[in-house]
């Protein structure tokens, strides 16, 4: 079978860009994240937001089922597994933020990452998911084929409360950095996004197509514990 890497996220279709330096930095200030912290990226593919995460100052790792990872990043902390199967590679309590992005949605049991997560982050952890949004994208949501698991805002919250995290936050998020700050303009793009067509090329798809962001803390005292 030929890497998911080479197909999906070949260079000629998806040129690398600065977006992930915006939103790095966009998610970065958003939740508080602090330089020296340990951030983990189970599935970050060819690394890009991880290694702006890095640049950012943070103590970066990643894990995909991708060879051809390994080979991309090198330079970086990566392990190469795959998640649904034997879970993270990691100790309890050894990781302060865990970061995935259009990720949790190619899991038959996305359930597992959250145990799995769960018992990987330190007491206090914060935990950040972005998985596209099924209700802006149910009409081409299965374009990707490995895609498994759709999710709502209402589902995205109660998989995290469910399996353990609190301050549950989930928000809808266009991915145009001019929007990230502008509630006003968000609103505009509301009002036009029905009128995008379906399949749109270019940066005009993101006024259609939303992302979901849901984040959580591991609890500082688990349940049972002294």
């Amino acid at each position: 079978m030929n890497d998911y890497l080479n197909i999906v996220y070949d260079e000629k279709l998806r040129p690398y860009t600065d977006y992930p330096a915006k939103l790095t930095q966009f998610l970065f200030e958003k939740f508080n994240m602090q330089a020296g912290q340990i951030l983990l990226e189970p599935g970050c593919g060819r690394g890009e937001v991880l290694r702006c995460f890095k640049d950012l100052g943070m103590s970066v790792k990643g894990c995909d089922i991708s060879l051809e990872t390994a080979v991309l990043l090198q330079d970086l902390e990566i392990e190469i597994c795959d998640l649904e199967d034997s879970g993270l590679p990691y100790l309890d309590n050894s990781i302060d933020v865990i970061y995935t992005k259009s990720f949790l949605e190619h899991f038959y049991y996305p359930e597992r990452l959250l145990k799995e997560a769960l018992r990987v982050l330190k007491p206090g952890g914060l935990i950040v998911n972005m998985v596209p949004d099924w209700e802006s994208n149910y009409r081409k949501y299965y374009d990707d084929y490995t895609h498994r698991t759709p999710f709502t805002s209402i589902s995205l919250r109660h998989i995290h409360l469910i399996h353990g995290f609190e301050h549950v936050t989930v928000e809808k998020f266009r991915q145009l950095p001019f929007l990230f700050h502008s509630p006003f303009l968000n609103s505009l793009c509301s009002l036009i996004a029905p009128f995008v067509p379906l399949r749109a090329k270019g940066k005009i798809r993101w006024v259609r197509e939303l992302m979901l962001i849901g984040a959580g803390r591991k609890p500082l005292k688990q349940v049972g514990t002294v």
